[in-house]
Formats: structure tokens, C-alpha cells, sequence
């Protein structure tokens, strides 16, 4: 039976336990690159026992960013600043991993901490682009809809980021396809009209993030895993929901995808889902149990026997930590003393073991 601490394999990488760091955005960097404030932060949850450490969505290219406080990956340039944090991650025991994104109509934003909403021009903004040109909001400019060349560009981008994330020694990539940013928006008939090969019907819709899926799989060794992380309901009449994202789970199986990270809603601002706990493991249960793909588990999983009983279950194989690793960077740790599972320590930590 799978627990919290059994080891997980995908591909030619076994993790050492099953709890993830979700990608959980900083809003840190520098031109795209690392500071050291990226190294503590995930140099913490390795030491703290985490078994994928996945770095937050990592820019393919400079317009692709939420932020002008996100990483990137769009210039060989930024290779090297992240190879410190991979290597302290791997001397911890933990997996390295990263997560690339196009932010689409949703980038060009403020940082949380300095400002509220969409960047103007004057401020440092950008225009943005999406699959059709419907604004996020009424606040957000109205993004520019993507001919088909510079789709071909953005796919090629995803491809460029990956070969770069393998020369800065990650072990993991996973694709952003949720919570409303470029790829998702292509996804939901709520955010996609476009009348062309990439719209309407649902062969259509999915027709771009799976050409970016089958690049991105090219790009990256085949002994080493690809995850995709998908909203699996869009909480809204009419959008994106759990039978689509089955069908499209397939489709990513079929090109090579070895994990879906099952998360929900973000396409539109003034849809709230119904947070409890544990709200978003029926969508990995359920692609799970129709596709034969792993998946990951996310959203209000705090307690370690309730991550425990997930997986006991079989309704995930994995469990993603966002905000609980942000407050406790050493949960795993204390989780595995919790169940009475064998983990292992830090040799500097080894005192508080007991």
C-alpha cells in the first residue's frame, strides 16, 4: 500500500517520499534569475525533508512573465544562478524540479507586495496575449490573440527553457496548464472564441498545449519524468471541467506526460470554489482511475494523516504542499515522526531527532 514515506518512482527518478513542494511563486528574482533569497527558501524544504522540490513558474520568455519578479528561463544567460539551488537540493537527498509557464493574459501584473492589479506601459508593463482577445477582467488590458506563428515561437520558447532547465540540473520539469495563465486559456471555452484550428471544438482547444507538451517531451531526456499541472474544473457553467480534463489527461499520457498536478479554478476572477479540505482530490482520483496517469493531490491538505490516508486510498500518488510548506518548511519532518515512518535526518538536525 502507498504511504507518505514510501519512495515513488517515475521514469529513471525515484523520489524519496511523496510529498511535493507545489510551485508557489517568490516574486524574487532579478531579470529572471535567482537571488538568495530563492536559495534559503528551497535550500529549507530540502533540508526539511521535501521529496520534488519544484522551483515556482519559470518564464519562457520575458513577456511570458506574471511579474517583472519571476524567474526565467529564455536566455542561456540564466543558466547558471540556478545550479547552486539544484545542487544544494541533490545534496540534501530531495529532487530537484521546475515548473515552466507563459503567464498570457494574466502577465504583466504587479507583485502582490508592491501594487494591485495589471502594470500600464509607463510603470514597466507589457502588452499581453492570450488565445482570443478577452481581457482577465475589467481591470486587465484587452491581450493580443496569437496567429499561428507566434504560437509556433511560444512552443519553440518551451522547448529552449527545457534543454536549459537539464543544463541547470533539474531532474523534473512540469508544464503550467492551469489557474488561467496562457496554456489554460487555450483549454477553456470561456477564455478561447478563436474560430481557427485552435478553437471550438475540443480537439481544437487542446490542439496548442499538447503541440507544446509533445515539444517539451522532445526536449527533455527520456529517462527523466514530465508533469503537467492542469485546473481540473473551472467552477463556471460552460468552462472547462472534469470529463474535458480526463480526455485531455489521456491525450498528455499519450505524449509521453508521466504525471498530472490536479489543481482547479484561476481562469476567472470572481469564481471562488468551495475551499474545504481536500476539495480538489476528487479530480485526481478520478483521472487516475480513468487514464491509468499518475497525479498529484493538492489544495488544503495540511495534516499528515490526511496526506496519508490520500494515498492510502489510491486517489493520488503524490501529494503537492503549497501554502502548509510556506508556514512549516520542516513538515515532512515532522509528519514521519507523526506516523512513525523512517526519514532521514540532516546530520546537523540529528540532535532534534528524538
Amino acid at each position: 500500500m502507498t504511504h507518505l514515506f514510501q519512495p515513488f518512482k517515475l521514469r529513471d527518478v525515484e523520489f524519496p517520499n511523496r510529498v511535493f513542494l507545489s510551485p508557489m511563486c517568490q516574486y524574487a528574482a532579478h531579470g529572471g534569475q535567482p537571488t538568495d533569497w530563492h536559495m534559503v527558501h528551497y535550500g529549507a524544504r530540502a533540508v526539511g525533508g521535501v521529496g520534488l522540490i519544484l522551483l515556482e513558474a519559470t518564464a519562457v520568455c520575458p513577456e511570458g512573465r506574471i511579474t517583472l519578479g519571476d524567474l526565467g528561463l529564455w536566455s542561456d544567460n540564466q543558466i547558471a544562478s540556478f545550479l547552486p539551488i539544484t545542487g544544494f537540493i541533490r545534496t540534501q537527498g530531495s529532487i530537484p524540479g521546475i515548473q515552466l509557464a507563459h503567464a498570457g493574459r494574466k502577465a504583466s501584473s504587479h507583485t502582490p507586495y508592491s501594487g494591485i492589479g495589471p502594470l500600464d506601459i509607463q510603470t514597466g508593463g507589457w502588452q499581453v496575449v492570450s488565445a482570443s482577445p478577452i481581457p482577465f477582467s475589467p481591470k486587465h488590458p484587452k491581450p493580443h490573440e496569437l496567429n499561428a506563428e507566434e504560437l509556433e515561437l511560444i512552443a519553440t520558447q518551451f522547448a529552449s527553457a527545457t534543454k536549459r532547465a537539464l543544463l541547470a540540473d533539474f531532474g523534473v520539469v512540469e508544464i503550467h496548464m492551469a489557474h488561467g495563465y496562457l496554456l489554460h486559456s487555450f483549454l477553456s471555452p470561456l477564455s478561447n472564441h478563436r474560430t481557427d484550428d485552435y478553437g471550438g471544438s475540443f480537439a481544437n482547444r487542446v490542439r496548442f498545449p499538447l503541440k507544446v507538451a509533445s515539444r517539451v517531451r522532445k526536449a527533455w531526456p527520456s529517462n527523466l519524468p514530465l508533469l503537467v499541472r492542469i485546473s481540473a474544473d473551472d467552477w463556471a457553467e460552460g468552462g472547462w471541467d472534469l470529463e474535458q480534463s480526463i480526455r485531455f489527461a489521456s491525450l498528455l499520457r499519450d505524449e509521453g506526460v508521466d504525471l498530472i498536478d490536479t489543481s482547479s479554478g484561476g481562469l476567472l476572477p470572481d469564481v471562488f470554489p468551495p475551499f474545504a479540505p481536500n476539495f480538489q482530490v476528487p479530480f485526481a482520483e478520478a483521472i487516475k482511475k480513468e487514464t491509468g496517469i499518475a497525479t498529484g493531490a493538492v489544495g488544503l491538505i495540511t495534516k499528515a494523516r490526511q496526506a496519508n490516508e490520500i494515498l492510502l486510498q489510491g486517489q493520488a500518488d503524490a501529494i503537492f504542499l503549497g501554502r502548509e510548506l510556506l508556514r512549516n518548511p520542516y513538515w515532512p519532518l515532522q509528519a514521519a515522526v507523526e506516523l512513525g515512518q523512517s526519514i532521514v535526518w540532516p546530520k546537523a538536525y540529528l540532535r532534534a531527532n528524538s
